[in-house]
């Protein structure tokens, strides 16, 4: 029997990316097709989303004469196989100059309670029928901007709807003062400790945890961290107190999109049984980031940093190690946009070491698929990180990780100590977060690993057999999603 799940997100690869959930909004759906769950997402109608349709592939499917104010529309279509519920309202997101969350300044926009709270009350409606002849059995809301939909499905039309949510980063809590409650069309029962209320505003996320019936986060090990001070945020005593609901599922990626052996941002394809592709792909990225060669014939390891500029990154202690990098014969190479002052770190690094530290400035989705076809390790010295893509993208294309332990990297990256090694199953680097120093040794690691180029190259390809799609990730959900709606029916 198939399962009807509506998802509900603020962003979907290709149409709109900031990080690695719209990816994993847009990788999912298609991996619970094989389980019999047939998803519709929900997501705004950004201006960059409805460019990428033609008109007449867009059809009204609900409307609102005053959505928080305004009128507003459902508009359905469909993308790559993905069926798509967009919700039109140009008063809360049309055009603007910056990105879906945060001016160009970087300064969240104002309305953002209005806008998330518009969505999340959105997806209420539709999960109780307001699209004609579709109801929902489940609904899926991801992170924070989503997470109102369990406060509107327990207050509206469908309070028996389950609803999972997953958490993505805890980081990003959707935190409003107090006044914005009464505009929210919540009854005065949602203000509450058990409801909406937190430290005496509104938090989103806070809310989502109480209402939820399930709550996933995106590795095993983040589950059991963020249940403690350490990295709860604040609200490890909620996620304590849910017990068996929080579930850790890690994520995978679209090993179709990512695959180096048809992929067609490389400058030529490879395989973990032919490896000699990637020297292309590796003079491909040193010509464009200025890299020289160095003085053996293929120069020392090139270090990739593909991220988001900001502190949780580890972005200051991989600026603190350029100098260890450069000493000892290595070169990097980054990609990434962020925190002012980072980037003017790195771009400043780039100009005292030319042709060993190159930067692009910016997020390109081809040169980070070249960066991991061509680069020999990736950093990834995150302060916490609930699951992480990029190292998964690492190992698929033989970029071997050097990463801190901790959440998903953990989960996923298994340490080129001795007895792995030996055993040869390791492939990749880990070390203690939080450490510059501990950067500093886990980088000659692998500086002193590429030395030996057959322990290398076996390090490489025991990653890339690996795998990391959603094979698994898919049928946990789907076994989730299932075990709720038969409660639900059976209750």
């Amino acid at each position: 029997m198939s399962l009807r799940l509506l998802s509900v997100t603020s962003e979907l690869h290709p149409l709109i990316k900031t990080g690695g959930l719209a990816d994993v909004a847009g990788a999912l759906p298609p991996a619970l097709v094989a389980h019999g769950v047939e998803t519709r997402l929900l997501l705004p109608a950004y201006p960059q989303v409805l460019r990428a349709f033609a008109d007449s592939k867009l059809k009204a499917v609900h409307s609102y004469k005053a959505l928080f104010g305004d009128p507003a529309r459902l508009l359905a279509a469909k993308l790559n196989g993905l069926d798509l519920l967009l919700l039109d309202s140009p008063s809360l997101f049309a055009t603007r100059d910056g990105g879906p969350y945060a001016d160009l300044t970087g300064h969240d926009w104002s309305d953002n309670w209005r806008r998330f709270a518009a969505l999340s009350a959105v997806a209420a409606d539709v999960a109780a029928g307001a699209v004609k002849g579709w109801r929902a059995d489940v609904v899926h809301a991801h992170d924070w901007q989503a997470a109102m939909t369990a406060a509107y499905v327990r207050h509206g039309r469908a309070p028996d709807t389950p609803v999972v949510l997953t958490v993505h980063n805890l980081a990003f809590q959707g935190r409003f003062d107090a006044g914005i409650f009464p505009q929210l069309g919540l009854p005065d029962s949602a203000w509450a400790v058990d409801g909406v209320e937190y430290y005496g505003g509104v938090g989103f996320l806070k809310a989502g945890l109480q209402y939820a019936d399930a709550i996933t986060t995106v590795s095993p090990t983040y589950a059991d961290e963020i249940r403690t001070p350490a990295f709860g945020m604040g609200l490890d005593g909620l996620l304590r107190g849910r017990g068996d609901a929080v579930h850790g599922i890690v994520n995978g990626i679209d090993d179709r999109e990512w695959d180096p052996a048809t992929d067609p941002h490389l400058a030529r394809s490879f395989s973990a049984r032919s490896l000699g592709g990637r020297t292309a792909n590796r003079r491909a990225v040193e010509k464009r980031f200025g890299l020289k060669r160095g003085a053996s014939r293929d120069g020392g390891p090139i270090f990739a940093l593909i991220s988001r500029l900001t502190w949780q990154k580890g972005i200051d202690l991989i600026v603190d190690a350029i100098e260890h990098i450069v000493a000892h014969g290595g070169r990097l190479a980054v990609l990434g946009s962020g925190d002012a002052a980072f980037e003017g770190a790195l771009i400043g690094a780039a100009a005292r070491h030319r042709g060993q530290v190159g930067v692009v400035t910016g997020y390109d989705e081809p040169l980070a698929h070249l960066m991991q076809a061509g680069c020999d390790a990736i950093l990834i010295p995150s302060r916490f990180e609930p699951c992480g893509l990029t190292q998964l993208y690492g190992l698929r294309y033989g970029t071997i990780p050097v990463a801190a332990r901790t959440g998903g990297l953990a989960d996923t990256i298994i340490d080129a100590n001795d007895a792995a090694l030996s055993a040869g199953c390791a492939t990749g680097i880990l070390h203690p977060p939080a450490s510059g120093e501990a950067l500093k040794a886990a980088i000659s690691r692998a500086i002193a690993l590429h030395s030996s180029p057959d322990l290398w190259q076996a390090m490489r390809r025991q990653g890339m057999r690996g795998d990391y799609g959603w094979g698994r990730g898919s049928a946990r959900y789907a076994a989730l999603y299932r075990s709720l709606a038969d409660r639900n029916r059976t209750a």
